[in-house]
């Protein structure tokens, strides 16, 4: 027979520990979105989080492991559009540059957390094998854009990098510098990607 006092001690233990999870996870996005990931120390994460610094270590043994649930947690609260949502546009272009006006949306909401978080994968390996799920997710974008655009070779090749490049926040940084809209920068973008060809 099963011990219901010892269930309920269990079941507290472990909404406790989500909930020390939750704050350090929490605390880290924040400072990842302020001073970015390099800056980030485990002692403000510790502050921020109401925890001791051996705390964040117990939950979070590694940078990875941190990294990994930060990311998890910030798209869960603000995902990417899908581009899948556009697959059934039979204009190449017209599909580039729907997907675009999504995207470049989404990357007006979270610039201050891509930009720190761009900045810093070049010095965190741990941190640039965490975006390599965006780097497939981009891949996979590119391959849906250029359905239905019958290349091959070089002109396929040279496509697939300007999509690539259009697909990339930096690039949708430089273009509304210039004035431009987000519906604008998609149109460019779907031009020059088109003129790639």
């Amino acid at each position: 027979m099963s011990d219901p006092k010892r269930k309920y001690e269990q079941r507290v233990r472990a909404a406790r520990t989500a909930e020390t999870r939750r704050r350090i996870v929490e605390a880290t996005v924040q400072l990842h979105r302020e001073i970015g990931p390099r800056a980030t120390t485990v002692a403000e994460i510790a502050r921020r989080a109401d925890v001791q610094r051996l705390t964040v270590y117990k939950h979070f043994p590694d940078d990875r492991s941190l990294f990994d649930a930060c990311q998890a947690h910030w798209l869960a609260h603000v995902p990417p559009p899908d581009p899948a949502t556009h697959a059934q546009v039979v204009d190449p272009n017209e599909r580039t540059r729907a997907v675009l006006g999504d995207l470049y949306g989404w990357y007006r909401q979270v610039a201050p957390m891509l930009r720190n978080v761009i900045r810093d994968a070049s010095a965190l390996p741990d941190l640039a094998a965490t975006l390599e799920s965006h780097r497939r997710a981009v891949a996979e974008t590119v391959e849906l854009l250029l359905r239905g655009r019958r290349l091959r070779g070089a002109r396929r090749q040279r496509t697939a990098g300007a999509l690539s490049v259009a697909l990339a926040f930096p690039t949708w940084e430089t273009l509304p510098a210039t004035g431009l809209e987000d519906a604008e920068a998609a149109a460019v973008a779907t031009a020059m990607a088109a003129a790639a060809a």
